[in-house]
């Protein structure tokens, strides 16, 4: 959507012109899931799915707000003076999140405001529809009330947003990879330090395929929260010898000779996908700085397989796509990308052989899961964004 298609979208809905508008891109993650709140390292780089936003400055205290994404839901109204979450509201919890935190962290927000929004994330795919929400909040804030926010402090108020507001446990790697990224790189980030480099990807002839299983994803709904339990409860169980405040210190040989601290079987496999992928995440790195490519769909692969068996978030769908995909011609790697129980996949496959690649898994997936999958092309692209000012 350009900006001219936006401000007309904002104009019919909202009856006047709008002060700006805005992008906020959604995420794939490369390799290493399930580590960012383990303290570990993930790979993440923004795409060109994502959110789009026009806003305007109103001079009472009402927030209004239309997604054409829920167009049933008609225009949302809430009140500056009420950022409580309810049910009801539906999407706009996210925005209220980030409102109230951003008042109060001492930013000064006293008026409302109106807001026009079109996400081109398919919805529960796994991109991070949600944290581009937040962020795209967050510009919006930014611009309108001319605050002087960190982009640093602007991520950690979508994390917050969506641990404390709406209630997922999940770690900032989403938020982090869609305030921060940038054209043609990925994120290499430490998330116990937040120590980050951008690093160009150069996948040769070769480009992401995004694998959407059409299976819906509630985050909050699913098994996350139960993982991120387990994990913290394996580090409990591992202080006994130990000294760790998160599983991204080990390496997998100290694992290895601790494991046995660990009083569960389920705990074990946990904590050893959290230690293992890590390490993956960094041969990763390494070998896609060599050029080694082929190396680095390896690792893909293996993440895939320790998400599958030790981490247990994928399911038929998933599986589906990744084991199809590992069997065709010109692809280098494949794995589940996000949270998993559904969402999205990744594959890296050959630009010449990306037609038969999706004909063949999408027959496949749909002989074995019953419906057809989605295929999109990722293109990596810079982070939330004015895209034009009145």
């Amino acid at each position: 959507m350009n900006t001219i298609e936006l401000n007309q979208q904002f104009t019919d809905i909202f009856f006047t012109e709008a002060d700006a508008t805005f992008f906020s891109p959604g995420r794939i993650n490369l390799i290493g899931e399930h580590t960012d709140y383990n303290g570990g390292h993930v790979f993440p780089a923004a795409i060109t799915l994502g959110t789009y936003g026009a806003a305007r400055k109103r001079d009472d205290r009402k927030i209004r707000l239309y997604s054409a994404n829920f167009d049933h839901l008609g225009i949302i109204e809430i009140d500056l003076d009420n950022l409580t979450f309810d049910k009801a509201d539906n999407w706009t919890n996210y925005v209220k999140g980030v409102i109230k935190f951003l008042q109060e962290a001492g930013h000064v927000i006293e008026t409302g405001f109106e807001a026009f929004v079109y996400g081109t994330i398919p919805n529960g795919a796994g991109l991070s529809s949600s944290a581009s929400l937040e962020l795209l909040i967050g510009i919006i804030a930014e611009e309108l009330y001319g605050l002087k926010l960190d982009r640093l402090d602007l991520v950690k108020i979508g994390k917050k947003t969506e641990n404390e507001f709406i209630g997922v446990n999940s770690g900032i790697m989403d938020q982090f990879a869609i305030g921060m990224g940038a054209d043609n790189r990925a994120i290499y980030l430490d998330t116990n330090t937040l120590d980050y480099e951008l690093v160009p990807l150069d996948l040769g002839d070769h480009v992401i395929v995004i694998m959407n299983t059409n299976k819906r994803r509630e985050l909050a709904d699913s098994k996350y929260n139960e993982r991120r339990a387990e994990c913290e409860r394996a580090v409990e169980e591992l202080n006994a010898v130990l000294n760790i405040q998160t599983l991204g210190e080990l390496t997998s040989t100290e694992f290895d000779q601790y494991a046995y601290l660990i009083k569960d079987a389920n705990r074990i496999k946990r904590a050893r996908h959290a230690v293992s992928e890590n390490e993956r995440t960094l041969r990763a790195l390494e070998a896609l700085q060599a050029g080694k490519l082929e190396e680095f769909g390896r690792l893909v692969n293996a993440s895939h397989v320790s998400l599958e068996h030790d981490y247990e978030v994928t399911g038929l769908e998933l599986d589906t796509l990744a084991h199809t995909a590992w069997e065709q011609e010109g692809v280098l790697g494949a794995r589940m990308t996000g949270a998993g129980f559904g969402g999205c996949g990744i594959a890296i496959v050959a630009k010449d052989k990306v037609d038969a690649f999706t004909e063949n898994v999408g027959r496949t997936y749909t002989e074995i899961v019953g419906y057809a999958p989605s295929f999109y092309m990722a293109e990596i692209a810079g982070g939330s964004r004015v895209l034009s000012r009145k």
